[in-house]
């Protein structure tokens, strides 16, 4: 049992559970009402495993963080459905749900069809749907969902509380790409979208330009290894578009745009032009490698590295066409180094980024070590009322 008992958490532990039975012995010692946060990722469960889980959920009285990722490892199509539906019934009436993560399942849209009622009915506010092969089909249901459940909550005079989707590598391509944008319209109210690798093109990026223009808070943006320019007649379009979109956005804090092929022919994309002008003022982050640009556009960012980009601390521009040696880089490395921020334009760049965050990673977890754990008076005082519960 954890020392937590707020807290039940069976991450990583390859367990392969297929009864109720099987389950039982690790629910023994948590009391549900208690229990806060559920992490069940990094198992494979089964459909009797899930009734087990259903039903202790089931009972739980203020959930809060229900991790449900990579749990259907080796599980048949037919299994998943079944099991996905005891877990999200339970999970329906939760109104104290704040984060819903369920990455790294292999849904594709046979699967999907008991996500939606929770996805459409829970006012929860962070979805994390990685990796589960969902195609623009299954996006667009996802999506639709999303919205119904923005629209249910206008038709109560309430505020939407979802802030944060993820849902990366999942294909959504432009297929689905006009619902999330009606989606993320209907909201209005996110602080962080990451759309990664979904093989959107050009139509479809100007299709969420529109829907996140409606979200003024959106401070986190990754859009990554999605196409915004080609060849065709769309050509520039869907960067003119985003371009237009940026000054609507004056949270924004982070902007990774990497792999999007922002320039095509050489050109100075026009979104680069407008961040650039101070479209952005918060901006802190701003991620553009391997985008095809040459010398002519990270001049452009030179020129207002110390104006208009004056809280940028973080540059990514690796793998672009621009020299290496360009001294234009020496002026954008001088203005970051100086407020204690950095430029990425080479590997060894990049590996000392890396090095950099790990040992402050280890930094952090040292000082963990030397502190007593937070809230163990607390939790060791929960775990006597439990006890004395028991007894009487």
């Amino acid at each position: 049992m954890s020392t937590n008992p707020r807290v039940f958490d069976i991450r990583g532990q390859s367990l392969k559970l297929e009864t109720e039975a099987d389950v039982e012995p690790l629910l023994e010692g948590y009391d549900p009402k208690y229990i806060e946060e559920i992490y069940l990722g990094g198992n494979t469960i089964g459909v009797g495993a899930s009734k087990a889980f259903a039903a202790f959920i089931d009972r739980t009285e203020s959930l809060s963080i229900a991790d449900l990722s990579n749990i259907f490892v080796g599980r048949l199509i037919s299994e998943i459905p079944l099991a996905l539906a005891n877990l999200c019934t339970s999970l329906l009436p939760k109104q104290t749900l704040t984060v819903i993560d369920l990455s790294d399942n292999a849904f594709g849209e046979r699967s999907i069809a008991p996500l939606l009622p929770l996805l459409s009915h829970n006012r929860f506010q962070t979805l994390r749907l990685k990796n589960n092969g969902l195609g623009p089909a299954a996006g667009i249901r996802i999506a639709n969902a999303l919205r119904e459940s923005a629209k249910l909550t206008k038709a109560e005079g309430k505020v939407s509380n979802l802030r944060t989707v993820i849902c990366g590598q999942n294909r959504l391509e432009n297929g689905s790409a006009s619902a999330w944008a009606a989606a993320f319209e209907e909201h209005g109210t996110l602080e962080e979208v990451r759309l990664p690798q979904n093989g959107i093109r050009m139509a479809g990026i100007r299709e969420l330009a529109r829907g996140l223009k409606k979200n003024p808070n959106l401070r986190y943006l990754d859009l990554q290894d999605n196409t915004f320019t080609d060849d065709t007649d769309e050509g520039l379009s869907a960067v003119d578009a985003w371009a237009d979109v940026l000054a609507s956005l004056p949270a924004l804090q982070t902007f990774n745009v990497s792999d999007c092929v922002l320039s095509h022919g050489g050109e100075v994309p026009s979104v680069l032009q407008k961040l650039a002008s101070g479209s952005n003022p918060r901006l802190v982050d701003l991620q553009l490698q391997n985008n095809n640009l040459d010398a002519s556009s990270v001049a452009v960012l030179a020129d207002a590295i110390s104006t208009h980009l004056n809280t940028l601390k973080r540059l990514d521009l690796q793998d672009n066409d621009a020299d290496e040696d360009d001294e234009v880089y020496d002026t954008l490395r001088e203005a970051l180094t100086a407020r204690g921020g950095r430029l990425l334009v080479t590997e060894e760049d990049e590996e000392a980024e890396g090095e950099q965050e790990q040992e402050q990673e280890q930094e952090q977890e040292q000082e963990k070590v030397a502190a007593p754990p937070a809230g163990v008076d607390e939790a060791s005082e929960l775990a006597d009322l439990m006890g004395k519960a028991h007894l009487e």
